[in-house]
């Protein structure tokens, strides 16, 4: 009796060591995933789609999205979306650190925090991650960033963003965008049409293009006027 008991527990500390093997290499294989797609997504001629844009498919919603290569884009809407969401993009390894820090010390110190997402952790979060404001999904963000940085040109980097960003319910990308809102592709986007287009980016749901408010038109006269003003900022993409 007791070495069939030795025998039963001998199989159970077996198969929960092969199971618990198997866990670990399936969450090891789960993080090393989105690294292996940063190589295969710097071919330029493969597309890659977004979380959000898998979860509408899931879901039998669909979605519009038009890939259109970076210089096809026009520069008026790049100066805008740099100027409005991550105007360090050039300057910076894929994280703003002074603004991550100023985040953290809000944080600590129990205070409302403020956006220091940048562009690169912007396209990680969309690429590979979700949707929610937690101190887990920033711990994953922060490195994918910089990695996505490392492997990626600037340009490749920014084109990806530009066409996975979601500019409306089931809109994602600057051309389905531009055709949505303003009916010209996105190389005829004019600068006011792209100062509306960057500064509906934190909330395309409340905050439309097409049709802006009071509030909304005043913030996109600031961006405008930025990306005006945005030639030294803009180096690493138009060099």
């Amino acid at each position: 009796m007791a070495e069939a008991r030795r025998g039963y527990w001998a199989e159970a500390r077996g198969f929960i060591t092969r199971y618990r093997r198997r866990i670990v290499f399936g969450i090891a294989a789960i993080i090393a995933l989105p690294y292996a797609l940063m190589l295969l997504y710097l071919l330029p001629f493969v597309h890659p789609v977004s979380t959000l844009m898998l979860a509408d498919l899931a879901l039998l919603r669909g979605y519009d999205r038009r890939w259109v290569d970076f210089e096809d884009i026009s520069p008026n809407l790049v100066q805008a979306v740099m100027m409005s969401e991550d105007g360090q993009f050039c300057m910076h390894g894929g994280v703003d650190w002074d603004q991550m820090r100023g985040v953290v010390q809000d944080a600590l110190a129990g205070e409302q925090t403020r956006g220091a997402s940048t562009i690169p952790m912007q396209t990680a979060k969309n690429l590979f991650l979700w949707n929610s404001r937690s101190f887990v999904r920033k711990g994953l963000e922060v490195p994918l960033a910089m990695s996505a940085d490392f492997v990626w040109s600037k340009r490749r980097l920014m084109e990806i963003y530009l066409n996975i960003a979601e500019w409306g319910p089931g809109i994602y990308g600057i051309e389905a965008a531009s055709r949505y809102h303003f009916k010209v592709p996105a190389s005829k986007i004019s600068k006011k049409q792209a100062a509306l287009l960057a500064v509906s980016l934190p909330n395309p749901a409340i905050r439309v293009a097409s049709k802006p408010g009071r509030g909304m038109r005043r913030l996109a006269a600031v961006i405008e006027r930025r990306a005006n003003a945005s030639r030294d900022y803009i180096k690493c993409l138009y060099d």
